[in-house]
């Protein structure tokens, strides 16, 4: 293995870590949107109701450790960094800290598998303005490409699947239907990207190792913004209403598009989309994410040893692995704010 690396970073959204923190995470995620305060109170119950915490930092914790102890074992002996776009160990602090320490080049590591503005291309913002607020001094970082094709994530989540179809109380395919989610994204931004493309090629992957033979869908969730802008459709709890009309009475929700079981997931799915399937009279099962499941952090591991080699990682289905280093200007958007015409 090539020795020119000297160190691993993941870099993830953040959350708050208790009540106090929740409106002032909430202000950075939002930051330059001019979203008041009280509305922010609003969003901001959602956290409340899980004592101000999101599971994301305790989750990229648990990533971390596992990814240490497998690389302990395998190497590459490296030491392990973290930071946040939203929420402290924010990545600036993380990226000086990295400098003091004496790291030279790093390769970054998303708590995202896909292509997107939100999902990569911002992380790579991300890292560069952290590097300028570093200066000189701030060690090059380079980004591995989106993995929701590698072998690690795919076999991961059909085994996730797999169990929650297992948990049903019925394993007859008659009146059951397999949700993908994933959460939207604005249309404009989709189109930039291969989001949508990636998203369902990754749940036909796991499918065809699951379930070939059942029905499924490919929904969204988690949409904000203002109702005139458009995003992707169809919403999951819309979608299992109209499930419902049609006779079908048992479903395994699985969140494709996340890579741990963050807020989106622990309230859109946990609370308000399985409170809709118990109104319907509807069986639901939610799927895990990858988590630090160990096929998953295996997978993370040749991800990153591939890229420091030079070499393209393994990949599933029929798309290619995204070039690396991401071309410039690739998955580019330009969020809407206040007052700003439509493109």
């Amino acid at each position: 293995m090539t020795q020119e690396y000297d160190a691993i970073l993941l870099v993830s959204f953040g959350g708050p870590e208790g009540p106090d923190d929740v409106v002032p995470f909430l202000e950075n995620v939002t930051r330059g949107r001019g979203i008041p305060r009280e509305r922010l109170a609003q969003v901001g119950e959602h956290y409340h109701l899980f004592g101000g915490v999101s599971p994301i930092n305790n989750l990229c914790r648990e990533l971390i450790a596992a990814l240490e102890s497998l690389i302990a074992e395998e190497g590459p002996k490296l030491p392990v960094y973290w930071g946040n776009r939203n929420w402290h160990p924010m990545i600036e602090d993380t990226v000086a800290k990295m400098a003091a320490d004496g790291v030279q080049r790093a390769v970054a590591v998303a708590t995202s598998a896909y292509s997107s503005y939100s999902a990569c291309r911002q992380y790579l913002d991300d890292i560069e303005r952290a590097r300028a607020a570093v200066g000189e001094n701030a060690p090059i970082i380079e980004k591995i490409p989106p993995f929701w094709n590698h072998p690690g994530f795919i076999d991961t989540m059909a085994a996730n699947t797999r169990a929650a179809l297992d948990a049903l109380s019925s394993s007859a395919p008659e009146g059951a239907r397999l949700v993908f989610t994933a959460h939207s994204i604005p249309s404009a931004m989709a189109a930039t990207c291969d989001y949508e493309v990636e998203l369902r090629e990754a749940s036909a992957l796991v499918v065809e190792r699951v379930a070939p033979q059942m029905s499924w869908d490919l929904v969204y969730q988690s949409r904000s913004g203002p109702p005139t802008v458009p995003w992707l459709e169809p919403d999951v709890c819309d979608h299992l209403r109209e499930l419902a009309s049609s006779d079908v009475e048992r479903v395994v929700v699985v969140p494709i598009g996340f890579v741990a079981d963050h807020m989106e997931v622990k309230y859109d799915l946990d609370t308000e989309a399985s409170d809709v399937a118990k109104e319907l009279g509807m069986e639901m099962k939610r799927a895990a994410c990858v988590g630090s499941a160990p096929t998953f952090v295996r997978g993370l591991r040749d991800a990153i040893v591939a890229h420091m080699e030079g070499r393209t990682p393994e990949v599933l289905g029929s798309r290619s692995a995204r070039p690396d280093p991401c071309a410039p200007g690739c998955c580019a958007y330009t969020p809407r704010r206040p007052g700003r015409p439509s493109a």
